[in-house]
């Protein structure tokens, strides 16, 4: 018998309703539907909640290739949450191209470093774009954090695509500006990014 089958089978000798086993464990009553016409699996936290709410074990409702095969998805998955939310924290560490002391202010024949909020040793084009650029990729991390959090599937690959080409653009900028200390911060952001990318695409196969 499949894991549907002895789900609906379970419910029914309980005398219940899709939806008052939803609200029993915790979940929608589209997700019991869903399990029981054999179109998805639960989590394996929704297992452990229907093997203690029926009193049964978890090997009752599954095979163990399935469990294992359950087990792997879900860690792809949290693999995949954990690199999009670093993901948008590192686009929140564009905060600090503003307020680091990352840009050469003359002063008296000395060269002293300001931030961006002081720096005037450049043209008001320059500061626009790298204010421009900057809040940007911050907005962005906002907006990638926010939809791991609220975990809305929609979106984070637009997010993704829009920070890595903002970071190249980013640091191609600041090359062309002879920013040599900021395009340094740029240039490592962007490679953690790069990274990240790589293991949420390996999680994904």
């Amino acid at each position: 018998m499949e894991f549907h089958e002895k789900l609906q089978e379970l419910r029914k000798n309980r005398g219940l309703t899709q939806e008052e086993l939803a609200e029993a464990l915790f979940v929608s009553r589209t997700a019991i539907s869903k399990w029981e016409s054999g179109r998805g699996y639960p989590s394996i936290d929704s297992l452990k909640e229907i093997s203690n709410y029926f009193g049964v074990t978890i090997d009752d409702l599954l095979s163990g290739d399935r469990l294992l095969s359950i087990a792997e998805k879900e860690n792809k998955s949290n693999i995949r949450n954990m690199c999009d939310l670093l993901f948008g924290i590192v686009d929140l560490l564009s905060f600090t191209l503003i307020v680091l002391p990352l840009y050469p202010n003359p002063v008296d024949g000395y060269v002293f470093s300001v931030n961006l909020f002081s720096y005037t040793e450049t043209t008001s084009f320059n500061r626009l774009v790298y204010w421009i650029m900057f809040v940007a990729l911050i907005v962005i991390g906002v907006v990638k954090i926010l939809l791991t959090q609220l975990k809305i599937e929609k979106g984070h690959k637009i997010m993704t695509g829009s920070s890595m080409g903002l970071s190249i653009l980013t640091v191609l900028f600041l090359a062309m500006a002879t920013e040599p200390y900021a395009i340094t911060v740029a240039f490592l952001l962007l490679i953690i990014k790069g990274v990240l990318l790589l293991k949420y695409i390996k999680a994904s196969n």
